[in-house]
């Protein structure tokens, strides 16, 4: 797709952004009537920020699977579908992030390798600069007070729930959490200690309170760097699941599991809230069940992965069917949720 910046144009590249761009319709076609000149950005963010993670992805992921569907958890997930509430142009700052590592990624062979380890500060240093370009032109895109708080991080595995509270929106859709932890696994075996380093100096920026205050940024612009990581994770652990052996089995029966487990803790949070007098929690009661839904899903559709790796059954294009069905429906249903709270 893309080497030493080279660019090739390919039909799943072609279909992967026309598949974006019907997605994006999709989501604002409700809303387009009402827009301003500056929300009709909006489909235009979640097409950049697809497409740019999409070619970003190439990089690392050797399947298209893993690269189109990582695109769109980062074009389309919570995090950038949660930006709609402030000005348009912070969705366009957060879609350009991935276009920012094309220089570190792309642009030296491989004995110029070295090089990469500053172009991949590019990212921070355009956020920083949009700050002060826009702060200068008295334009606050998105407010500096906008914080992360620990009681905010259920939203990690229930953003449904954060979304219909009005919370702020990290993390990704249920059934990806698999692939994510997959992926992760992953990484750290094949020691890519300089991804770990991005996420973590781009995590620590968001709870760097003084250095935000003088330069008057939104700490919350800096979890899009880690939310790219993240989601270009999720798209190798996607390769992953639907590539691994007779003999690793055992990751995809843990990660079955992992997802059984967040069904059980939703559908007994469920509980909890249908329990509130008067019925005024029933709201997020169903939407915690949404929940259980969509990990069920992605639980039984890896342990038939088990079964078929049981009997030495590798039937790929199934694989690939069941998988991106799986994860297809939960990103459709999620953020078309997110999208008409959010307008």
């Amino acid at each position: 797709m893309l080497r030493q910046g080279r660019l090739k144009i390919t039909w799943k590249f072609i279909a992967s952004s026309v598949i974006y761009l019907i997605f994006a319709i999709y989501l604002v076609y409700p809303y387009l009537q009402h827009f301003n000149k500056w929300q009709y950005l909006w489909p235009l963010n979640f097409c950049i920020a697809s497409i740019g993670c999409y070619i970003l992805s190439r990089r690392w992921v050797a399947g298209f699977a893993g690269s189109f569907f990582a695109g769109m958890i980062y074009g389309f997930g919570p995090y950038m579908l949660g930006l709609a509430k402030f000005h348009p142009i912070t969705g366009l700052l957060a879609a350009a992030v991935p276009w920012l590592f094309f220089p570190a990624a792309f642009a030296l062979s491989d004995k110029f390798k070295l090089f990469s380890i500053p172009l991949a500060t590019l990212p921070f240093m355009g956020i920083i600069l949009f700050f002060r370009i826009t702060n200068s032109l008295s334009l606050f895109p998105a407010s500096t007070q906008a914080k992360l708080y620990l009681n905010e991080l259920y939203s990690l595995f229930a953003p449904l729930v954060a979304a219909k509270r009005g919370t702020t929106l990290i993390g990704f859709y249920h059934v990806p959490i698999a692939a994510l932890v997959m992926g992760i696994a992953m990484l750290v075996s094949a020691r890519r200690y300089s991804i770990i380093l991005i996420i973590t100096a781009s995590v620590t920026l968001v709870f760097c309170n003084s250095f935000n205050y003088r330069l008057s940024i939104s700490p919350l612009l800096w979890l899009s760097i880690t939310t790219l990581c993240l989601s270009i994770i999720i798209g190798v652990g996607i390769h992953g699941l639907l590539s691994i052996g007779f003999g690793d089995r055992k990751w995809i029966l843990a990660n079955s599991i992992l997802l059984a487990g967040f069904a059980i803790l939703t559908l007994l949070l469920a509980t909890k809230y249908f329990q509130i007098f008067l019925s005024l929690g029933d709201g997020y009661a169903r939407l915690f069940v949404e929940a259980a839904k969509m990990y069920l899903l992605g639980s039984i559709v890896l342990m038939i992965f088990f079964f078929m790796n049981r009997g030495k059954l590798k039937l790929s294009l199934l694989r690939e069917f069941l998988l991106g069905t799986a994860i297809a429906l939960d990103v459709l249903i999620s953020a078309g949720f997110i999208f008409d709270r959010l307008f």
